[in-house]
């Protein structure tokens, strides 16, 4: 799967000359919801009615939902049948910090910026690498939870990850360090390599129930 820009903070590299800066690579493409929010709290989106309960298959992802919201149409795979999932979980602090090293690191090595030493990035800069790290944060979560829950994800477009907050309204209050709650939406199918493990996960949890 490939990572696409994302054209807000493309446009902001564009209009300010920062070419040195460009995304991590990831498996998977990430859409950020375009909302005016501008001068309120984020807040998370409201949880969709109905749904599936998807149980994970590891404890590796503590904390995180996912809910199978039906089946896609016109979305295939050869894998078995195209499911829209709906996440809910939080972004590592410690991850996101890390990933915003690697950008600065880098961007310092190529940066060449108009009354600014070589290999200087100014103070005007900095907000779009922190919106890049976010971003990172944000697909590897998913890409995280993927994994946990049994699931495999599809290629190129069909398999675009939507966040539902204003990652832009995130970004500008953000501080380095700190972890980021979120939603999401995104495409895949049961990972048929992981299905047994699925099955039992689930059964373990009916049988929880039951007891209870």
């Amino acid at each position: 799967m490939k990572i696409s820009l994302i054209p807000a903070f493309a446009a902001l590299l564009l209009v300010n000359n920062v070419s040195a800066f460009s995304p991590m690579p990831s498996s998977m493409a990430l859409r950020l919801a375009s909302r005016n929010t501008l001068g309120m709290a984020v807040e998370l989106e409201p949880e969709p009615e109905g749904g599936e309960e998807v149980s994970s298959v590891d404890d590796s992802f503590a904390g995180s939902r996912v809910k199978n919201m039906g089946e896609v149409d016109g979305v295939s795979s050869e894998d078995g049948t195209v499911y829209k999932f709906w996440l809910t979980a939080e972004a590592d602090g410690a991850k996101i910090k890390e990933y915003r090293t690697t950008i600065l690191k880098d961007a310092a090595k190529k940066a060449n910026f108009p009354g600014f030493r070589k290999g200087q990035v100014p103070p005007y800069a900095q907000p779009q690498i922190t919106g890049f790290a976010v971003q990172e944060g944000l697909i590897k979560t998913v890409e995280s939870a993927v994994s946990a829950y049994g699931l495999k994800a599809l290629p190129g477009s069909d398999g675009e990850v939507t966040v539902n907050e204003e990652v832009k309204d995130i970004c500008k209050d953000y501080k380095v360090g700190d972890g980021i709650a979120f939603t999401a939406y995104f495409n895949a199918v049961f990972d048929p390599e992981k299905a047994p493990a699925a099955e039992d996960a689930a059964e373990s949890e009916e049988v929880a129930a039951d007891v209870e």
